[in-house]
């Protein structure tokens, strides 16, 4: 079988790679959210790197909507003949918003409770992984998103604790 260069040469030919792909796409984002729960709930000190990290997914929520709204990146179905294993939206390829949460979640994690943020890390990479598997992003839109998504969590990361330990203003 002869394959156009253009093509994603990765789908349609490991069904259980394609659903794998697919789940982690669509479904990893609750286990975000059920670590969170957990921190939440469990002790005290939880909270803060919750807070942490809800405030860091909402600034990437925020950079997110202002790129979108100034720059415009096709998305790889949309230039090339490639096949997409679920269907997307025909907005910007970047930034990814999915991979832009999950990383700024894991990296807030990584700044305070290790062993789970590792855990976070490792499905935030698959999570990009999974999306230029699908054909929606191209591999630079990942990475892009990525260290967006970690930095905003290390600033906000180091703002909390400046606030923390000063007068209680970032002024």
């Amino acid at each position: 079988m002869k394959y156009n260069l253009c093509r994603n040469k990765n789908t349609n030919r490991n069904v259980l790679m394609d659903m794998l792909m697919i789940f982690i796409s669509n479904k990893i984002r609750y286990v975000f959210i059920f670590a969170l729960g957990l921190l939440w709930f469990g002790k005290a000190s939880g909270k803060n790197t919750v807070l942490n990290a809800l405030k860091s997914a909402a600034v990437t929520l925020l950079i997110h909507a202002i790129i979108k709204k100034f720059y415009f990146k096709p998305r790889p179905f949309m230039e090339r003949d490639i096949d997409i294993l679920i269907p997307s939206k025909r907005d910007s390829s970047f930034p990814s918003k999915h991979t832009l949460l999950v990383f700024a979640i894991s990296t807030s994690f990584i700044l305070c409770k290790r062993f789970v943020g590792f855990i976070l890390l490792g499905l935030s990479v698959l999570t990009g992984i999974s999306r230029i598997w699908l054909g929606h992003h191209y591999t630079f839109d990942i990475i892009g998103s990525a260290v967006i998504g970690s930095l905003t969590s290390m600033i906000i990361h180091i703002f909390s604790r400046f606030k923390r330990f000063g007068t209680g203003s970032f002024l």
